[in-house]
């Protein structure tokens, strides 16, 4: 089992690490402006009150970047954030350098295009072009010595807004996983109940017919052959306790068919309800497990269907082999009014044409069943006879 991306916690929450992540980079203009860092120290509460807006317009963008959405208002509030984020800076100097990254982050997030290229191009050139001036100004710093500071200042800043923007952007990508997850989850949930549903139709379909053919067969022989009728309602209770743990093990996955006993099954099954029934299975080669996974579920199909909706008096099964597929037909003289259906391993039964039978639910687990096979099957009713046709390739990848 594939292990999360990211612990549960930080997959429902994700909101919380953003917001931390955006108080301790905002947190150092106030601590740094308080202490006189760079220069005298400033009005803390002044610097408390900037920390505050700031934090509130950022997280704004921020939150809303987190829901591939632009807040309401933006450009008045991304106006005040870069006002209040490079104003400040012409006299508090580098005290006040963080909230520029804020500034930066937010223009990323919210502009497009070349206004955007524009915009960060001035917020992030402002701060280290201000500091360069200053310091030659002052006759502190050599040029070196200035361009190598600026640089470091503007790569702080690149980070810093770097880290806001991938933030924004993680919490969208966790969002979008756990939808994913959820969306997952439901289908795979959808899938399990149509595959239960399925192969409990495909399952019981055969063995209630059985079951009904025995009982009534036992009911007519109970006043002629006592011993005969006893030994097919004990058949019938075999069968029935068959069906129970297929039932059981088809609720585990864990139910699994064999060609050969199905072909078995089939022949005894057609015997007992009076239908004359020819096998030419010689010519059976060793196949993949979905190959003969698809084959075993026709022919037991096949047989549900004839003995539910026809009255056939003969069946002929036959598999052949032959360049690299095997080839399975049931043929039986209990034909219904002439119909035909021809589905390929891509069929879509959602789009049946009009000239076609729409298959039933057998059908239809027989067409999935076949379809991961990468295999194709075929009815036809002609001339009294019906025909099911089931072909698949004999080693399936």
């Amino acid at each position: 089992m594939t292990p999360p991306i990211a612990p549960r916690w930080v997959l429902r929450h994700p909101l919380w690490p953003l917001i931390a992540l955006h108080v301790l980079l905002a947190v150092q203009v106030p601590v740094y402006t308080s202490l006189g860092m760079d220069g005298p120290p400033g009005n803390p509460v002044a610097a408390a009150v900037a920390f505050g807006l700031t934090l509130c317009l950022s997280l704004r963008h921020s939150l809303a970047a987190a829901k591939g959405e632009r807040p309401a208002g933006w450009p008045w509030t991304l106006v005040a954030l870069a006002i209040l984020a490079n104003v400040p800076l012409w006299w508090f100097g580098s005290n006040w350098q963080a909230f520029t990254a804020f500034a930066l982050a937010s223009i990323v997030m919210l502009l497009r295009g070349r206004l955007m290229l524009f915009a960060a191009t001035v917020q992030l050139l402002h701060n280290p072009v201000k500091e360069v001036i200053a310091m030659l100004r002052d006759g502190t710093h050599t040029i070196p010595q200035a361009l190598l500071l600026s640089a470091y200042a503007l790569f702080g800043l690149v980070l810093y807004a770097s880290t806001l923007v991938g933030g924004a952007r993680l919490v969208r990508l966790l969002n979008e996983l756990e939808a994913t997850r959820t969306e997952l989850a439901a289908t795979a949930v959808g899938e399990e109940r149509i595959r239960v549903s399925r192969d409990l139709h495909d399952l019981l379909g055969q063995s209630l017919s059985a079951i009904s053919l025995k009982g009534d067969l036992a009911l007519r022989l109970l006043a002629k052959d006592t011993t005969a009728a006893r030994a097919e309602i004990d058949s019938l209770t075999g069968v029935a306790r068959d069906a129970l743990r297929d039932v059981r093990a088809i609720t585990r996955d864990e139910h699994s068919v064999s060609l050969r006993t199905e072909i078995d099954g089939a022949a005894a099954l057609l015997g007992a309800a009076g239908v004359d029934t020819r096998l030419d299975v010689a010519d059976l080669p060793p196949l993949s497990g979905p190959a003969q996974n698809a084959l075993a579920w026709a022919i037991r199909e096949g047989t549900t269907n004839l003995l539910r909706h026809s009255d056939a008096h003969a069946c002929t099964i036959t598999l052949t082999h032959r360049q690299g597929t095997v080839r399975l037909e049931m043929v039986n003289d209990g034909a219904q009014p002439p119909s035909v259906s021809r589905f390929t391993g891509a069929a879509d039964l959602s789009r049946t044409p009009p000239h076609l039978t729409p298959p039933g639910t057998g059908l239809s687990g027989l067409a999935e069943r076949t379809r991961a096979a990468s295999g194709t099957w075929l009815t036809t009713a002609h001339d009294g006879l019906f025909m099911l046709s089931v072909e698949v390739p004999d080693e399936v990848a």
